[in-house]
């Protein structure tokens, strides 16, 4: 592209903070705005950078005009592993440590010399704030994306009312997983579902200390999501409603956007080189659909814990053994490190039992599988973009969530959204084999798969043209993405 014709487009500079449940929705949002006329440069760290590049290949990433991949340091120690990094210490370092780095790659990117156009907008993951002070440094619009839940957003912004209510810090290590205390109904929480228990807030308040890390980073990043010019959030309306009119009245103007998974779909053609640029950190197996074709409808089980989860050796087996004792089919995408400081192992007997009736895999096109009409019930970690994939697919789920605003998601779609129930954090055999078989056939089962079939036709119509999603980023790229371009052009 010649330099007269670069500076004809808009450019969108896209931060996604740098773990798989962020970088995948920042690059739904990447790829509506490339579709929509803007030259994208993605941003991630040189660590995810790297990762993508194994599992993707050099080639995969090179493939759209006018869609580029940049890196900056992410602040901690160099490390090859394929593995998610320690979330404190990347959270405390993004918040410290990259201002610099992302000044230093936009200077490159507005050099003359740079080949690209001007960097006319930021797109930044609502907690990824450094990204607005860098906007303001160089004199572009900024819109956060806040990439999970709306009732998780505020869950985090209660932390301080929680800290001044006295619930937090715990007063004694034991609380931290003594379930009455947990049990504990908190009154007062604005936007909320009725009856918040400690539970059901994001588990990042869970601590004795009141310098924890991640209770301050969020503490810290929710405060600045008042910061950007817009913020987009990956939900849609029906779904959300009373807390996103609760956000709406203490946040900058607010846009729903989702669910992305689905946008993206119905504007992306597919088989495209813009469709086929992907963002798994881990190389997905192969097969599975075919696996999958072999079975009757809604007969399937589809486990999957994230990228982040990690459980005991224990309770790897009760969930094996819960899964084989089900008597259905499933697939398991069980990541090398799924297991807390070890490989997962599961004994022969396990295998020898479940011979002919199960996939495990190590990770996969989970959107591709939850697609699939074979699919009956969906094991998760409650994990937003999970869950928005579940709901986009009319699949309902048993949750078993491990950290963050799961606890808050997973409290949603069993009591408010009706498409979920929820696996006791100690996880037990025949106590899972009862719950698969009711979710499977039983008449909670067929209620949960209603109320999924309900939300599934709400995702599809908000994401369709002249639904919410399609016309509210419209006002986003409108009126604050296109604004100083458009002033200038």
């Amino acid at each position: 592209m010649g330099s007269e014709a670069c500076h004809e487009k808009p450019h969108a500079v896209m931060i996604p903070y740098p773990a798989q449940g962020h970088v995948t929705p920042m690059m739904k949002m990447a790829k509506l705005l490339h579709t929509r006329g803007f030259h994208v440069t993605f941003v991630n760290t040189e660590f995810n950078h790297r990762r993508l590049l194994r599992s993707r290949g050099a080639g995969a990433l090179d493939g759209v005009p006018g869609f580029h991949f940049a890196a900056i340091p992410d602040g901690l120690p160099s490390s090859d592993a394929d593995a998610t990094q320690d979330v404190p210490a990347l959270c405390n370092s993004t918040m410290t440590a990259c201002l610099p780095h992302l000044l230093a790659l936009l200077a490159r990117l507005n050099d003359p010399g740079s080949g690209v156009p001007p960097v006319t907008c930021l797109v930044v993951d609502g907690v990824m704030s450094f990204g607005y002070d860098a906007a303001k440094e160089i004199g572009v619009p900024c819109a956060a994306l806040w990439t999970a839940s709306a009732c998780g957003f505020m869950g985090y912004r209660h932390y301080p009312q929680l800290i001044e209510w006295g619930f937090v810090p715990f007063k004694d290590e034991a609380l931290l997983t003594d379930k009455a205390h947990l049990d504990t109904v908190v009154q007062g929480v604005r936007g909320m579902c009725d009856n918040m228990r400690l539970r059901d807030f994001p588990s990042f308040m869970r601590t004795t200390d009141r310098g924890d890390i991640m209770l301050n980073f969020f503490v810290h990043e929710g405060g600045r999501l008042s910061l950007p010019t817009a913020v987009m959030i990956n939900t849609f309306d029906e779904l959300e409603r009373p807390v996103l009119d609760a956000m709406r009245a203490i946040l900058p103007p607010l846009y729903t956007v989702g669910p992305l998974l689905l946008h993206a779909h119905h504007a992306v053609p597919d088989g495209t080189s813009l469709d086929a640029l992907g963002s798994n950190l881990w190389k997905e197996q192969d097969g599975l659909l075919d696996w999958l074709d072999g079975h009757g409808a809604n007969s399937v089980v589809y486990v999957n814990y994230g990228s982040i989860t990690v459980m005991t050796n224990e309770q790897l087996l009760e969930f094996a053994w819960g899964l084989a004792n089900s008597g259905y089919p499933f697939i398991w995408n069980i990541r090398p490190d799924l297991v807390k400081g070890d490989t997962a192992v599961l004994p022969p007997e396990f295998m020898a039992s479940i011979d002919g009736r199960a996939m495990l895999t190590t990770w996969c096109s989970q959107e591709k599988v939850l697609a699939h009409k074979v699919v009956g019930v969906f094991l998760t970690h409650s994990g937003w973009n999970s869950t928005l994939e579940s709901i986009s697919n009319g699949v309902p789920m048993l949750s078993w969530p491990f950290f963050a605003e799961q606890q808050t998601n997973c409290r949603y779609k069993c009591t408010e959204w009706g498409n979920g129930m929820e696996i006791d954090g100690e996880v037990k055999r025949e106590v899972l084999a009862a719950m698969i078989r009711e979710a499977m056939e039983g008449e909670k089962g067929l209620e949960m798969r209603r109320r999924a079939a309900e939300w599934k036709e709400s995702a599809v119509r908000a994401t369709l043209p002249g639904g919410s999603a399609v016309t509210n980023l419209d006002t986003v790229i409108r009126d604050v993405l296109l604004a100083n371009f458009n002033n200038k052009n």
